[in-house]
C-alpha cells in the first residue's frame, strides 16, 4: 500500500457498498466506472476545479472508458483509486486508473478513459484551456 501511496498521493478512498455485489458476489464490472468517476472529479478538484468552466458550457466529456480486472472485490473493503495523465492534446487527454484494496493489499482494477473538451453551447469539440492543460503536462505519467 506504502507503494501505491507513493504513486498516488492525492488518491481517492471509496468504501466498496454492499449493494455494489452482484449474483456472483463481488462488485459488479459496471461499479468500476463508478469509481473512476469518483477519482477523476476528486482529482480536478485538487488541481483544476471544473464548476467554473462547466458554468461557461465548456467542460471535458468521456468520449471512451476501458477497465481491465485483475482481482474479485467483495464488501465490506475500502478502495484507494489513483489517477494518472497521459497523451495531453489540444482538445483531449487520457486519465489512466488504478484501483487498490485495502483489504487484498492488491492491486485489483486498472482502467483508463478518454477525456475530450467540448462546448455545450455550439455542441462541438473544443481546446484545452490553456491553464488546465498546463496544469496535466505537469501530472503526466
Amino acid at each position: 500500500m506504502e507503494k501505491f501511496l507513493e504513486k498516488y498521493p492525492h488518491s481517492s478512498r471509496i468504501n466498496v457498498a454492499w449493494g455494489e455485489m452482484d449474483a456472483l458476489q463481488h462488485v459488479n464490472n459496471v461499479v468500476y466506472f463508478r469509481y473512476f468517476e469518483t477519482a477523476r472529479i476528486d482529482y480536478f478538484d485538487r488541481i483544476y476545479p471544473l464548476g467554473a468552466m462547466y458554468a461557461k458550457g465548456v467542460g471535458p466529456v468521456i468520449s471512451e472508458n476501458q477497465a481491465r480486472y485483475k482481482r474479485p472485490v467483495t464488501f465490506p473493503d475500502t478502495l484507494l483509486v489513483g489517477v494518472s495523465i497521459s497523451d495531453v492534446r489540444d482538445d483531449r487527454f487520457t486519465l489512466h486508473y488504478e484501483v487498490f484494496s485495502e483489504r487484498q493489499q492488491a492491486l485489483t482494477t486498472t482502467g483508463s478513459s478518454v477525456a475530450v473538451m467540448f462546448d455545450f453551447n455550439s455542441g462541438t469539440k473544443a481546446r484545452l484551456p490553456s491553464e488546465l492543460r498546463l496544469l496535466l503536462e505537469q501530472d503526466l505519467r
